[in-house]
Parts: structure tokens; C-alpha cells; sequence
């Protein structure tokens, strides 16, 4: 898997930012975001973790592929091109007006579809990388 980091001036690869931030996330929200961060990892074991707008953590394969913001009430990923991507098990369960973004809220004791979700990251690498080739 590849790094790349934002211009925070951070000394920290952005991998080890969001380790911090999982750690820091000493309940269910931080148990959430390692979850999904190991299933993104295993779906597209090219994507590089990057950290950008002062501490969100993001999944990219020739462009966004997720981010994954914390809330309160929710751990929240939202998919950059989302309304592009099929969804047939239905995850997408937030920013549903949007042209482009979808999102997945998970909730505490949710459960995931490890299996959905990760079929939804190889779709968004294999868009996004459509998508340079076009260009």
C-alpha cells in the first residue's frame, strides 16, 4: 500500500495519522474506522491513505476513491463519486441528493457488509481509473 501526505506540515505519514486518529477514537467509532480502513485496504491493495483538510482520512486510487470523517453519532465514508457507483446492497444510506457524493453512516453496533463494501471500493478504483484513461 502507498502513502502520500497533504502539506499539513506534519511530520507524519498520513498512514500513521490515521492510526493516531483510531487510537485517539478509544470507543466504538475507532473500532468502526480500523474496520473499514482493513477493508479498503484488502479491496485495492493499491490505494494510498492520505490525510487532507486538517485531519480527515482518505482512500484514493487515481483520485478519491473514500474518506472516512468521525462524528459524534457516526463514522460516516463518503464515496467522491458515489451516484456513479452501483449499489445493490444498498449501503449508500446518506447524501442521497447529491449528483455525485453517496455516503455510508455506520452507526454504533452496526453491522458491516464486508462484503458490499468492498465490492463499492474496487467499483470507485475501477471508475476513477477509467476516468484517467480518458483523459
Amino acid at each position: 500500500m502507498k502513502q502520500a501526505d497533504d502539506k499539513t506540515g506534519d511530520t507524519a505519514s498520513a498512514s500513521e495519522q490515521i492510526d493516531a486518529r483510531i487510537a485517539e477514537l478509544s470507543d466504538w467509532r475507532g473500532a468502526a474506522l480500523a474496520k473499514v480502513r482493513a477493508i479498503i485496504r484488502q479491496a485495492d491493495p493499491e490505494v494510498v491513505e492520505t490525510w487532507k483538510w486538517r485531519g480527515v482520512p482518505v482512500w484514493e486510487h487515481a483520485g478519491i476513491i473514500c474518506t472516512g470523517e468521525t462524528y459524534k453519532a457516526a463514522v460516516k465514508l463518503t464515496f467522491a463519486k458515489g451516484a456513479s457507483l452501483p449499489d445493490p446492497s444498498g449501503l449508500f444510506n446518506s447524501s442521497l441528493d447529491g449528483n455525485t457524493r453517496r455516503a455510508i453512516d455506520i452507526h454504533e453496533g452496526a453491522a458491516i457488509d464486508e462484503a458490499a463494501l468492498t465490492a463499492l471500493v474496487r467499483a470507485a478504483a475501477v471508475l476513477n481509473t477509467a476516468g484517467k484513461k480518458k483523459a
